[in-house]
């Protein structure tokens, strides 16, 4: 990926075309950011400000959404909320400010289904102000997740025109992809630290990412640095969301990066560690957990959580069988749909595999492939007034406002499934999980709520605008699971 360095008032041009990429010696037609999938990786400094110029030449009307970040409403990059689509042949700016440091990324938010499986993501990685807000590392390593879903003559799976497909549980890929190949390789040496900023791309899937012998030490999610650092096995990503994970690499020879389910490992890809020693060890450093104290007041935080919500919103969905689709390409442009997929599908709940409310496969291929936006409804409800998705109307809050929000995924829908539920343009913190709270505070713009789970957030309402929340797996954010809220600048 090329990384491109950015100071405070550039203006960066880029460029979304059609491109042919090579996977699993294929060539697939895709879509990219100057001829390049994943997108560049833009490095800014925390505080500045950049424009990035967008030339869509592309097949689609598109837009830029810089997923995360905190900044001004006017180019948030949402059609029908901040802006009009931007049409093919349409050239356009989108102003960007880095507030908080961290790792987001940037993506269409039109038609993001086709848009994500095309290749039309990136990373923007934001340095910190303060040079010590991260421990030292030898080197840092930008990784993107996501995958891609290609029949068995290795052309992708076709959408639909106008309708959202694979709406019930999201389009999975059937190739996992990292930083958009198959299995790439890295070089390190041994002794080496490198932080690893790690983003999920996919539509739908949810990664947890393994290096088997190497240390791994969870440092911060993609708006900033956790209260207390600590040592993990792997780190779950859902689509949206990013870690920032600090790595130990010891020993030579290959380490593999891994997918771990409860069911399957799936190689990602490799990282050949050198036999010649680091000339500078920081070891040291790495073995040493930081802890730089709550992000909010401890005491206010205990006395917010014994108190109700503010907003009650649940999660869940509508269905009507007797309008499923059958596969049979009616509706799909290109090439028709592959009657079956090469999907691994999860074995069911057993006393060894607890149920942690997250399908990591595709259960059901067939009947998700015949799903569509007009078929299935996933709602996001206002528990006070019964208003759903973009009906909802008295999410009004104000600058300053400290907003406790209790989402519900209800497990009683015809098929509950996860949500990863993201606020556009402000950050918030979780407070508890199903009523356990949360004891290592960290500021996020995107949670992961399991199948039948509770989580109760607090909302900072810091960035005045007309915003939305939805769920990041794409097909259901299209299908209804969208929200509209503003923040005005005082009462």
């Amino acid at each position: 990926m090329p990384v491109v360095n950015l100071k405070d008032g550039d203006v960066f041009e880029m460029l979304l075309t059609p491109v042919k990429k090579k996977i699993n010696g294929r060539w697939v037609r895709m879509l990219s950011y100057n001829k390049a999938i994943p997108g560049p990786v833009l490095r800014v400094s925390q505080g500045s400000e950049v424009v990035l110029r967008l030339r869509n030449r592309g097949d689609t009307e598109t837009s830029l959404h810089a997923h995360g970040l905190r900044l001004e409403n006017a180019f948030d990059g949402v059609p029908g909320v901040t802006q009009k689509a931007q049409r093919i042949g349409e050239t356009r700016e989108y102003r960007l400010r880095f507030p908080d440091p961290g790792v987001y990324w940037y993506h269409p938010h039109v038609r993001v289904d086709y848009a994500l499986a095309s290749g039309l993501y990136g990373t923007i990685v934001v340095t910190p102000s303060d040079a010590d807000y991260w421990p030292r590392v030898n080197r840092e390593m930008v990784m993107m997740l996501s995958d891609i879903a290609l029949d068995p003559l290795g052309d992708r799976i076709p959408f639909f025109k106008g309708i959202v497909d694979h709406a019930l549980m999201g389009r999975f890929g059937n190739v996992l992809l990292l930083n958009g190949e198959p299995s790439p390789r890295f070089s390190v040496q041994r002794g080496e630290t490198v932080r690893l900023y790690l983003t999920n791309a996919a539509n739908a899937r949810v990664f947890n990412l393994a290096i088997p012998g190497a240390r791994m030490k969870l440092i911060g999610t993609g708006m900033g640095r956790y209260a207390q650092e600590s040592w993990i096995d792997s780190v779950v990503l859902a689509p949206g969301e990013r870690r920032i994970v600090d790595v130990l690499f010891e020993r030579s020879g290959n380490h593999v990066l891994q997918h771990r389910t409860h069911d399957e490992i799936h190689p990602l890809g490799i990282v050949s560690v050198g036999g010649r020693v680091a000339d500078r060890s920081l070891a040291q450093t790495f073995t040493a957990l930081r802890g730089k104290g709550e992000v909010g007041n401890p005491m206010a935080l205990k006395a917010i959580l014994g108190k109700p919500p503010d907003k009650v919103l649940k999660l869940t969905m509508a269905m009507d069988p007797k309008l499923m689709r059958a596969s049979d390409g009616s509706h799909a442009e290109g090439h028709r749909m592959a009657d079956g997929m090469a999907m691994h599908h999860p074995k069911a709940v057993g006393p060894d595999k607890p149920d942690d409310g997250i399908e990591w496969e595709d259960a059901m291929p067939s009947m998700n492939r015949a799903s569509t936006s007009e078929t299935v409804v996933w709602k996001l409800v206002d528990g006070a007034t019964g208003e759903e998705g973009m009906a909802i109307r008295t999410w009004q809050f104000v600058r300053g406002d400290l907003v406790k929000i209790r989402l519900v995924n209800e497990s009683t829908a015809m098929h509950p499934m996860y949500h990863p539920i993201h606020f556009h343009g402000q950050r918030f913190r979780v407070l508890a999980m199903n009523g356990v709270s949360n004891e290592n505070d960290v500021w996020q713009d995107t949670v992961l709520v399991p199948r039948g789970a509770t989580v109760d957030i607090l909302l900072e309402a810091s960035n005045p605008g007309s915003w939305v929340a939805h769920c990041h797996i794409a097909e259901h954010g299209q299908s209804g699971m969208m929200l509209p809220f503003q923040v005005k600048p005082h009462r």
